[in-house]
């Protein structure tokens, strides 16, 4: 068995379901004690429950990462828990609503920008706070295909968001380097999570269509976008500085 996480905590915002939830379980089969976060406390008892199944060490802090209170509050309730914080994956996200930019109301807009854009701010901001106090770490936060390596109609709102998620580790990943802090994004496309359906599709019919268009034909899996930031966590990325990496099975190419 890969231990490359024996004795780290890791954080996964958004770790109630799809790539978070993933990227949890695979955190904890790898050795590390995991700290879920969201809004929903039901979705984050299910999957510490999934992890503790397997043998694992799991717990749960409900937090709004567009609140700098509930930020601030989750990030020291990992360290008065743990005395650390070894690794973050900023992975809180929403979709949005689709549609032309002139159609968006400005609630709307607000709210994807808010919990995508700001939510990795202010999650990094406390993260690297501790970290730096602490002797350094690892943060991967989650950015997307759509956005700074292509963007897709009715969806402004999102690729804005994201692309600036881009554009964030980037700046971070050079600030704090000196200091221990190792900073990168992963990019997924397509995967087989419930925000990659248009409206009124089903799994089977999403799978198909992008199975048409892709070059790999087929939809990506959650497990392998946590792998993706297993690895960009892991010593073995110990020189990746700064990168985001696309994990689209050609779709950007």
């Amino acid at each position: 068995m890969n231990v490359r996480f024996t004795g780290k905590v890791a954080l996964v915002t958004g770790g109630g379901s799809g790539i978070g939830r993933a990227t949890a379980l695979a955190f904890a089969r790898e050795g590390a004690t995991v700290v879920v976060a969201g809004r929903s406390p039901e979705s984050l008892a299910e999957t510490v429950k999934l992890i503790e199944a397997e043998g694992g060490r799991a717990s749960a802090i409900t937090a709004d990462v567009t609140r700098a209170r509930d930020v601030a509050r989750l990030v020291e309730g990992v360290m008065v828990r743990h005395k650390r914080l070894d690794i973050a994956f900023n992975n809180a996200g929403v979709l949005g609503p689709r549609g032309p930019l002139v159609e968006i109301d400005e609630d709307a807009w607000s709210a994807v920008l808010a919990t995508n854009v700001t939510g990795v701010w202010l999650s990094m901001k406390y993260e690297i706070a501790h970290m730096r106090a602490h002797g350094g770490g690892v943060i991967v936060n989650m950015a997307s295909t759509i956005g700074a390596h292509t963007t897709r109609p009715e969806l402004g709102a999102y690729a804005a968001a994201k692309a600036a998620v881009s554009v964030l580790t980037r700046t971070a990943a050079r600030e704090y380097i000196r200091e221990g802090i190792r900073i990168n994004a992963v990019s997924p496309g397509p995967v087989a999570a419930p925000m990659s359906r248009l409206p009124g599709e089903s799994d089977a019919e999403r799978d198909s269509r992008i199975a048409s268009i892709i070059p790999i034909g087929r939809v990506g899996g959650v497990d392998e976008i946590a792998a993706a930031v297993l690895w960009l966590a892991s010593p073995e990325a110990s020189f990746i500085v700064g990168h985001d990496l696309v994990v689209d099975g050609g779709a950007t190419a």
